[in-house]
């Protein structure tokens, strides 16, 4: 594990919530934004109305922004985001999870605890400098982001589609190769 749990559920949220804005836009509506808070395990206040959703959608650029910062504008963005929240961390047990850090009350609206939450992981991604763990996407029709946690650092794609679609693209560029090399 190269980060603490929570870092890396706020990355992988963030990730998923910032590549929801890649075509086919698939945070439309209330049901896909509940979707989203159940799979990445959110608790606390969640409206799941339209005013909600519109909030999350508009939080889709500044959390690219952020995630795709160099160090020194991620670590602005992050205080910037904090002071704004006016964040004070501290040490959480809830719902069967065990020590992690909250900074802004449960009851805060979801876009502003998730930014809060984010904000917090990329402390620890600045401290560590391992900013290289988040990139953009090596397809070229594509700029969802990537979160490569793997240990030899080989994630490439944003999603398997690009991944399957960039193989596919390489096999047949290889049998045109090779059936113009037997004439």
């Amino acid at each position: 594990m190269l980060f603490a749990d929570d870092t890396e559920c706020s990355l992988r949220s963030a990730v998923a919530l910032v590549n929801s804005a890649e075509e086919p836009d698939t945070l439309t509506d209330v049901e896909q934004l509940d979707a989203w808070y159940a799979e990445y395990g959110f608790t606390g206040r969640h409206d799941s109305d339209e005013a909600e959703l519109q909030a999350m959608r508009a939080l889709r650029p500044v959390l690219r922004e952020l995630l795709t910062a160099d160090r020194d504008r991620a670590a602005e963005l992050v205080n910037e985001m904090l002071a704004e929240a006016q964040a004070v961390p501290q040490l959480r047990r809830h719902d069967g999870l065990d020590w992690h850090i909250h900074a802004v009350p449960s009851d805060a609206p979801l876009a502003r605890r998730v930014a809060v939450e984010v904000a917090m992981a990329m402390i620890d991604v600045i401290r560590a400098d391992e900013l290289s763990r988040l990139a953009v996407c090596v397809d070229d029709r594509c700029q969802g982001l990537v979160l490569d946690l793997s240990r030899n650092r080989s994630r490439r794609y944003c999603s398997t589609a690009c991944a399957n679609r960039n193989a596919v693209a390489a096999y047949r560029a290889r049998g045109r190769r090779s059936a113009h090399e037997r004439t």
